[in-house]
């Protein structure tokens, strides 16, 4: 039946199908962009967001088998994120400490013990989210599967536009930013440095393991160790290329998702040479912003004064 409809849209399928699977493979990048977001406009970097995704990858789907209800897998994946995001908070307020060397560690901690827990929850099918149909009313399964929206994605598509608003309208978000730009500042002003960056890498951590849950329960919809791929990784450059902006870093999103969608695009119309080297777009992409945005003699246009990349 699959074959028999991509014949029928013939190369109009490929557009179509990387429509779809941007929609889908995005949601994950637009969480822990968006988390990694908040985290870097209070002047912390977290490379440990690798962790954070396979950690709440596991734990949401963990969560849904036992309880049977999705979003309650959902919840204990956020759970899960703020509490690495906050350890690594609270570790980076220590002195002579190295917020990136933390990240690596705590990424590895989080791989580690998200393997280690995850194991009895290989095999066994959990409930996954549900999804939006908005394609119920064609006839052809790729125009369907094309059109079919997880609530999370809705979610992130709002919160960016949220968070967007809050960094230039509010006072957390104004906070935020001070600390991020100006530590001096910010204590001049009365604020708690330790205390912004330590809550803003929390709630990073928060969204990140949303993202994570996502790839567990609807897409590709299991638990297996091999889940993330590096999305977490691709995440930090995505910021960096979305120029810390959250509209900005829902639309890189997209732009990923689409190129990780590209290979199976092209496979769904009988092109099939190549296409490993399709399926490794997003690396590519991913080498290329971090190859075009490091150059030693300009800065990073965006980037908060107080983040260690621009110092």
């Amino acid at each position: 039946m699959a074959v028999d409809a991509a014949q029928a849209l013939g190369l109009w399928g490929v557009p179509l199908a990387v429509f779809g699977g941007a929609i889908r493979a995005s949601t994950p990048f637009i969480f822990v962009s968006l988390g990694e977001c908040l985290t870097e406009k209070s002047g912390r970097i977290n490379l440990g967001l690798e962790g954070t995704l396979v950690m709440g990858a596991m734990g949401g789907y963990g969560v849904s088998y036992l309880t049977g209800n999705p979003w309650l897998g959902v919840l204990a994946a956020g759970l899960a994120g703020c509490l690495l995001g906050l350890l690594h908070g609270v570790v980076c307020s220590l002195p002579r400490v190295n917020d990136i060397a933390v990240g690596i560690g705590l990424m590895l901690l989080g791989t580690g013990v998200a393997f280690f827990l995850g194991k009895p929850f290989v095999q066994p099918r959990a409930p996954i989210l549900p999804a939006l149909h908005l394609g119920a009313w064609s006839s052809i399964a790729q125009v369907r599967a094309a059109l079919e929206v997880n609530v999370l994605f809705v979610i992130g598509a709002l919160l960016a536009v949220l968070l967007h608003w809050g960094f230039v309208n509010t006072r957390v978000g104004l906070v935020v930013r001070m600390v991020g730009d100006s530590a001096d500042a910010a204590r001049a002003m009365g604020y708690s440095v330790g205390r912004v960056r330590i809550l803003s890498t929390a709630a990073g951590g928060f969204l990140a393991g949303v993202g994570g849950s996502f790839l567990s329960l609807y897409y590709p919809g299991s638990w297996n160790e091999g889940l993330s791929s590096g999305q977490g990784l691709m995440a930090v450059a995505l910021v960096i290329f979305a120029r810390w902006s959250p509209l900005r870093c829902f639309f890189a999103a997209l732009l990923f998702g689409g190129m990780g969608a590209l290979g199976p695009a092209l496979q769904s119309v009988g092109v099939t040479s190549g296409y490993y080297l399709f399926n490794a777009a997003p690396y590519v992409l991913t080498l290329v912003i971090m190859a075009a945005s490091c150059s030693p003699r300009r800065t990073l246009a965006g980037a908060p004064g107080e983040l260690s990349v621009t110092r």
